[in-house]
């Protein structure tokens, strides 16, 4: 039985079905922890390329995500849908990390080679069996600096959002229609009695690049003249 889905796999590549990189995450482990155990090291290399080459080209030159998008979520369905970033970020870090440790197999380090192939292995089916992602949460911890701290939002022009001035505090929401998370907040906002615009970041990305906003949803409270009064991301 084939399911629905909301997001295209290959299309909306600003987020991602949150099962497909825990499935890619799986390969990732078993085949790392297969060449540490095994010593054939060229896999790391395989590992590291195929990474390299799904970040360069898409998704649909990453076998694991066509094997899940094109298998298993036909079979089981869509997941919750979220900002792709994250887990780009962790498969980033997994191709600088799974490329030092092919260097190092092939100088005779095998040492550093197996410490880091067990690094991946690790951390990638940690991810897997429990969906903590420690690559996916450096991004965050990042984009919260950079979009909070380091980036922090003082005013919103609320014209430009289609708010007319005055009267009391807004709640700017940005999101992507087809995040989740974007849509519970959504919800919520309307359940609520406060006044609210929601900011698309797949039709604004103008506002996405001048508010600073690196994660979705991000959610400012402005008062009526747009002076900031609260942000959170993510």
């Amino acid at each position: 039985m084939s399911h629905p889905r909301s997001a295209h796999p290959y299309r909306d590549t600003d987020v991602i079905d949150a099962r497909a990189p825990r499935f890619n995450q799986a390969t990732v482990g078993i085949v790392s922890l297969a060449a540490v155990l095994t010593g054939w090291w060229p896999l790391l290399g395989l590992l590291a390329a195929q990474l390299g080459i799904g970040l360069r080209f898409g998704r649909r030159y990453c076998f694991p995500c066509v094997a899940y998008f094109e298998l298993v979520q036909p079979r089981f369905g869509e997941g919750p849908i979220e900002d792709s970033r994250p887990p780009k970020f962790a498969n980033q870090l997994g191709f600088v990390v799974l490329s030092a440790a092919t260097v190092s197999w092939a100088v005779g380090l095998t040492t550093v080679g197996t410490a880091l192939g067990l690094l991946v292995a690790g951390l990638a089916l940690l991810a897997a069996t429990t969906g903590l992602c420690v690559g996916c949460e450096l991004y965050r911890i990042g984009a919260r600096i950079r979009g909070i701290r380091g980036r922090q939002i003082d005013r919103v022009e609320l014209t430009e959002l289609g708010v007319a001035a005055g009267g009391g505090d807004v709640v700017v929401a940005f999101g992507h229609p087809l995040c989740t998370d974007c849509r519970t907040v959504l919800r919520d906002l309307e359940a609520g009695l406060e006044r609210f615009v929601s900011v698309d970041v797949r039709d604004r990305p103008d506002l996405a690049r001048k508010y600073g906003v690196a994660l979705v949803p991000t959610v400012v409270r402005v008062t009526g003249d747009g002076r900031v009064l609260q942000q959170t991301a993510g």
